[in-house]
């Protein structure tokens, strides 16, 4: 009996400690999750982007992005994401230009955002072909390249009629032949280094084959 009792005290007194043991051992809960706050993307401001696109383009561009100089080119519908990336390569000089450069570098991210979208609500206004013993070369190229040389057809990245393909390949078609030849040439030659594929496609044309791709790019509808 006396033994029982012993046992049953020494119990009562280690009950706490057990108690307080089993209390400390129990897993942690785990930290309360912090839900990350939703990314604001800031919409393009149209009207924000007529009046730095007046006051810093429209003199070389257009009043509604449609120039009338040959040389420079035809910026209404083009698709905005190609606009800001053009511009940003003036900025930081990838794509040489320092005429240009001296305009981007007016601009903000936000203010290219907000022009480029404004640009790409216009309507662009269609050209025509010149010279119809080239428009049949420069057709023959721009759909089906030029299998000899390893030329790529031009509609395969900016489409059949020259709208190109939104945030990959800009829209071509109506655009100056001038300003288009302009460009070819200046890829082929290294002058323009901000697509490697596009000086790629161009390095085995030659000056009358780039004149004619740019004169049937200026017909497309």
């Amino acid at each position: 009996m006396k033994l029982l009792t012993a046992l049953l005290f020494a119990a009562a007194l280690a009950a706490p400690a057990f108690s307080a043991f089993a209390q400390e051992a129990k897993p942690a809960a785990p930290p309360a999750q912090v839900k990350a706050e939703p990314v604001q993307v800031l919409k393009p401001d149209l009207a924000k982007g007529e009046v730095s696109y007046t006051t810093v383009c429209a003199v070389c561009h257009g009043a509604d992005g449609n120039s009338g100089i040959p040389a420079n080119p035809k910026l209404a519908q083009q698709h905005p994401e190609y606009l800001v990336k053009q511009l940003q390569e003036f900025k930081t000089g990838k794509r040489a230009s320092p005429f240009m450069a001296a305009f981007a570098s007016m601009l903000s991210d936000a203010d290219m955002k907000n022009v480029a979208y404004w640009l790409a609500s216009k309507g662009g206004k269609p050209g025509f072909a010149k010279d119809k013993e080239l428009v049949v070369l420069g057709e023959r190229i721009y759909r089906g390249g030029i299998l000899d040389r390893q030329v790529a057809a031009c509609a395969g990245c900016h489409s059949p009629n020259g709208a190109g393909i939104p945030s990959q390949y800009p829209r071509l078609s109506g655009q100056y032949a001038d300003y288009t030849a302009a460009q070819l040439t200046g890829f082929r030659d290294g002058v323009r280094k901000n697509s490697a594929q596009m000086t790629q496609v161009v390095a085995k044309m030659n000056d009358r084959e780039i004149k004619a791709v740019a004169d049937y790019i200026a017909g497309l509808r």
